[in-house]
């Protein structure tokens, strides 16, 4: 089923939507306010909030060295823990568009690993070409790297298809 977009694309209306809700818009809000406020063009670079099941927002900021970088989620999710918080409910990141102006950036791939370990129900809001829309963390990495003991399932060899069906 697709969803059409303000300027007339379509997307997967069943993995993405662009129906924001306030607590999304004080997420970004609070992501981009961070940002503003320490952004450094090699050290801090991206900006993440994240919403509790309990209601609170964490903050997090990039960390960036010369050798190592820790991102800005990895940041928050380190605090909301710290905080005792028993879930993820949504996460927003924003860094600095070409013109100096905070935007929703999408997180990398060991984000995405690392939030959906935490739980796959989680609201991520990503850049969806150009439009701010939520998505679970689990459309984002829909088959996350697990150890074959850690599967609830028994993975078979792989075998060639039936082309003609």
């Amino acid at each position: 089923m697709d969803a059409s977009r303000s300027d007339g694309r379509d997307v997967e209306a069943n993995v993405i939507s662009f129906d924001l809700d306030v607590s999304d818009v004080e997420l970004y809000a609070a992501a981009r306010g961070l940002l503003l406020t320490a952004h450094h063009s090699e050290n801090h670079r991206v900006a993440a909030a994240m919403r509790g099941e309990s209601g609170a927002i964490y903050l997090g900021l990039h960390i960036g060295a010369k050798r190592i970088n820790v991102c800005a989620e990895s940041s928050a999710l380190a605090n909301a823990r710290m905080a005792q918080e028993a879930s993820i409910h949504s996460v927003v990141a924003v860094s600095m568009d070409g013109q100096g102006q905070p935007q929703v950036t999408n997180p990398c791939g060991l984000c995405r690993e690392l939030l959906r370990s935490y739980g796959t129900e989680t609201s991520v809001l990503v850049d969806a070409e150009g439009e701010v829309g939520k998505v679970r963390i689990r459309e984002l990495l829909p088959f996350p790297w697990m150890r074959a003991a850690e599967t609830e399932w028994d993975t078979l060899p792989p075998q060639v298809g039936d082309s003609t069906a």
